[in-house]
């Protein structure tokens, strides 16, 4: 079975995040920069695929040189290879260009049964481009998963959602992608990490795809960030006292809330 897992570098989700000032792309160098944390669900996942059907796992990461600590990680986690798309003319892309971007480098892998992703990246938190992969690739998709299993050339997976629970399959090979319920990913061995520096990476520009570079980066974006500010934060609770009448005021709160 030969996977190919998406992962991003992110900023941290500890670090302070802020747009720069230039052209209002996020400021990946004012915080440290780590392998998303669902993209890291994403790589533990097709592991354990891998290990139940054998095959080979391939990373794709489209980033700047700095993705590379992104993808060893994966790699020393036991990954095979990876591919690295790295081009200045990728600054800014959006979700659309992203996809466009991400699928040329899946077709540069040969017999692709599944492509796992992250439901979203929590850098910009779009959602959009796994579904938008799927559409470009031609592939059936299976999306924001908590439970994934593969029985003969059937995926199938579990989606929870406020009402319940959905039950979902799809001939393969198929797009999927897993949210933070899936699993908790291993950590890198010694020998892991030591093994991860020998592993094959292939770097690839946007010529090499066959994409002209007006298609990405700001220039060609459909979308554009204009300003981004901190959530506000949380409000104190209304308190009531009880002086024996409190189920009262209770009750004409949430009467005046219309939940009740």
């Amino acid at each position: 079975m030969n996977i190919v897992v998406l992962v991003k570098q992110v900023p941290d989700t500890w670090s302070e995040r802020k747009l720069t000032d230039a052209d209002h792309t996020l400021d990946r160098e004012s915080a440290d920069a780590v392998l998303d944390e669902i993209n890291e669900r994403a790589v533990e996942e097709a592991l354990q695929l891998q290990e139940a059907h054998g095959g080979e796992v391939t990373v794709i990461a489209m980033g700047p040189d700095r993705a590379t600590d992104a993808i060893r990680k994966a790699l020393s986690m036991g990954a095979d290879k990876a591919i690295h798309v790295s081009d200045e003319a990728l600054h800014g892309s959006d979700s659309l260009a992203t996809a466009k971007v991400l699928a040329k480098a899946i077709g540069t892998v040969e017999n692709v049964d599944l492509v796992i992703a992250g439901n979203e990246a929590t850098d910009g938190r779009g959602g959009a481009v796994p579904a938008i992969l799927a559409e470009l690739l031609g592939l059936p998709q299976v999306t924001q998963l908590r439970k994934v299993t593969v029985e003969g050339t059937t995926i199938k997976g579990e989606r929870e959602t406020d009402e319940g629970v959905a039950f979902l399959e799809a001939s393969l090979p198929a797009v999927v992608s897993v949210t933070e319920k899936i699993n908790e990913p291993r950590y890198p061995s010694f020998k892991g990490i030591m093994a991860a520096k020998k592993k094959p990476v292939s770097t690839l520009t946007v010529a090499d795809l066959g994409i002209d570079a007006s298609e990405v980066g700001l220039s060609g974006a459909w979308t554009q960030v204009l300003e981004a500010a901190p959530k506000p934060p949380r409000t104190a609770g209304q308190r009531v006292e009880d002086g024996g009448d409190g189920g009262s005021k209770i009750a004409e709160y949430l009467v005046g809330q219309k939940l009740i």
